[in-house]
């Protein structure tokens, strides 16, 4: 999950920069990948 979450990060343009520019931005979108991430392992998890 976090290579996964890593990955979307980096795709999405979620950068320390953003980080140190808008702190409550980049939480949302963090907190938004890691759920969708999660999603994602779960879902796998459940089909295999």
């Amino acid at each position: 999950m976090e290579l996964l979450v890593l990955q979307m990060a980096k795709l999405e343009g979620v950068t320390e920069a953003l980080k140190a520019d808008d702190q409550m931005e980049w939480v949302r979108r963090m907190n938004n990948i890691r759920s969708r991430a999660e999603e994602v392992v779960l879902h796998e998890l459940v089909t295999c």
